[in-house]
């Protein structure tokens, strides 16, 4: 008899953690690769407040040839992958850099599949849907929260209120740079939310369903012991060097756990709060972690027993007991955060708490991943007890 179920892990190549690597970009990308026309994939705030100068000059220095597509927003509709593509199609690019956030890193993915693609994008939606391969792809992540950058997932906007996503092995990238050095800027509300958001990802990956295992398991238990203890010293001190490398490897842990055990009903009922308020996608995970560890309670209590020890240390208690200390836990950790604790707070309506229930049953991926199955009534209680 085997000792654990059949599995299958995947993550990207290769990831190299090191403060201030994005000084020595050039070096790093230079010895790895032949390609040097590149395509740097971000945001207007990040490239017009300095934070790519020292990535780009270190670049130059190494003989690249630099294109910038800063043109990324929150939550991205498909003409912003369109544009990028359109732009790196004339420069000739051969290599993809995403930096910035989870929404530059998705859209770096997506891109270094479609610019040497004839594939519509609208054929890519959904699992394993992506066909060849892509051009090289590097991801930077400036925030400790997504997980984008180790994960096969892009998510994009498809209409005013709607979300789809590719999930795909060719958006897995080549490498990844963690260097916390560039996420010393990140604003303590930011700081909560992106942190939360990532003990999200590794707290479902360690309750899922299906896929679930001993890797996607180990990854999501050290990851919610760096961020669970570095969360509050990085939100009151963003400065704190240990704070935020602590944070920026959980963060990406948390996300190869994920990418690897799914995410389940905290996402699915984020999604809409996202397509109908553009909450961010972090604050809305935030915001209904504590309804759904509540709601899954029954089912998920020996596993989040396994996780309070992590948090706590070990204990002779009860699983009940255990599970439920674990609960309350992430409860405090929320509220001394400074993250906003309830939908009235970020200006959701209580008259649109049922849209919200019915659009979130449109996420069956999510959904059949949850420990208990939740059907809408439940969803809408969820808000309600969210509100």
């Amino acid at each position: 008899m085997s000792i654990f179920k059949p599995f299958t892990f995947d993550t990207v190549a290769s990831i190299v953690a090191e403060w201030g690597a994005a000084r020595r970009l050039g070096e790093i990308l230079g010895a790895w690769t032949e390609s040097r026309n590149l395509l740097i994939v971000t945001d207007k705030f990040l490239h017009t407040n300095g934070l790519l100068d020292a990535a780009k000059a270190s670049l130059q220095q190494a003989g690249f040839t630099i294109s910038v597509f800063d043109d990324v927003v929150a939550d991205p509709p498909e003409s912003v992958l369109h544009d990028c593509v359109g732009q790196a199609r004339a420069a000739k690019v051969d290599l993809v850099l995403g930096l910035g956030g989870g929404s530059s890193l998705d859209i770096a993915k997506l891109a270094a599949v479609m610019i040497p693609s004839n594939q519509p994008l609208a054929d890519l939606y959904g699992i394993g849907k992506v066909r060849g391969s892509r051009l090289p792809l590097v991801q930077i992540p400036t925030t400790a929260g997504t997980g984008s950058e180790v994960t096969n997932i892009t998510i994009l906007t498809t209409g005013e209120t709607t979300k789809m996503g590719v999930v795909a092995q060719q958006l897995y990238a080549d490498k990844v740079i963690l260097d916390a050095e560039l996420t010393v800027g990140l604003p303590p509300l930011i700081t909560a939310a992106t942190g939360i958001d990532a003990m999200v990802h590794a707290i479902e990956a360690y309750t899922s369903r299906h896929r679930k295992n001993p890797i996607s398991d180990a990854l999501a238990r050290e990851a919610l012991r760096l961020l669970a203890g570095n969360l509050i010293a990085a939100c009151e001190d963003g400065n704190n060097r240990l704070a935020r490398e602590a944070m920026l490897l959980g963060a990406t842990l948390a996300g190869q756990a994920f990418a690897n055990a799914p995410v389940a009903a905290v996402h699915a009922l984020a999604y809409p709060l996202g397509g109908h308020y553009h909450i961010p996608h972090g604050l809305s995970n935030a915001l209904m972690l504590g309804p759904v560890l509540r709601f899954n309670l029954s089912a998920a209590a020996p596993l989040y027993a396994e996780l309070a020890d992590v948090l706590l240390g070990p204990s002779n208690a009860t699983v009940t007991s255990r599970a439920t200390r674990f609960v309350e836990f992430m409860d405090d950790l929320m509220n001394r955060s400074g993250a906003p604790r309830r939908l009235r707070d970020v200006k959701v309506r209580e008259d649109s708490l049922a849209l919200l229930a019915h659009d979130a049953m449109k996420q069956e991926r999510l959904l059949q991943n949850n420990p208990v199955e939740l059907r809408e009534a439940d969803a809408l209680a969820l808000y309600k007890k969210a509100f």
